[in-house]
């Protein structure tokens, strides 16, 4: 089996190399910072639990399992975090901070498709932060980091059919907070 440029990194921080986890840290930085902001909604609190999912990573290195890909496993762990951050505290739901804090789109030529594109993201972004934190979890790991429900089981550390309860429900939710939202409009 060949070795990713991930797994190279991994050996080599494991052999003590502080530089190949820098590396890590610059290729998986803004990934695990967007997790952490659309589950917390706060750049401040995003930023917090980014840099403490790179310290935890780093002192579980020894845990990782090279036969999986890197990626997924930094953001599952930032994802865990966020979730445990949750937990330990009631939140209200927020809205994002700003325009400026939502993640990068993709750039569109054609202006009115690009408002509309913006408009639909904003609805989009506006509707999760209403959705309960464990549904608003849910969708995150499946539709934004592409967990299978096993690695949502593990990662949220539940039954798995309360995983698929939760993600049908925040499903459901989403879809009537953003027809209703349409409807307002």
């Amino acid at each position: 089996m060949a070795v990713s440029g991930d797994q190279a990194l991994v050996k080599r921080t494991l052999n003590g190399d502080l530089e190949a986890f820098g590396e890590l840290v610059q290729i998986y930085q803004t990934s695990v910072f967007n997790v952490c902001y659309r589950v917390l909604g706060n750049r401040r609190d995003a930023e917090d639990l980014a840099q403490e999912a790179f310290l935890r990573a780093h002192k579980k290195l020894a845990s990782y399992d090279p036969e999986r890909p890197f990626g997924p496993w930094i953001r599952t762990l930032s994802a865990n975090l966020c979730y445990n951050k949750l937990n330990r505290r009631d939140l209200t739901p927020v809205m994002l901070e700003d325009e400026r804090d939502l993640p990068p789109k993709d750039p569109v030529r054609n202006p009115e498709i690009a408002l509309e594109i913006s408009q639909e993201n904003q609805a989009l972004y506006q509707a999760l932060w209403e959705l309960p934190h464990k549904h608003r979890l849910a969708v995150e790991l499946r539709h934004f980091q592409g967990l299978s429900y096993q690695e949502m089981a593990e990662t949220m550390n539940l039954p798995l059919n309360t995983v698929r309860s939760q993600l049908y429900r925040g499903r459901q939710k989403l879809a009537e907070l953003l027809e209703v939202n349409k409807n307002e409009s």
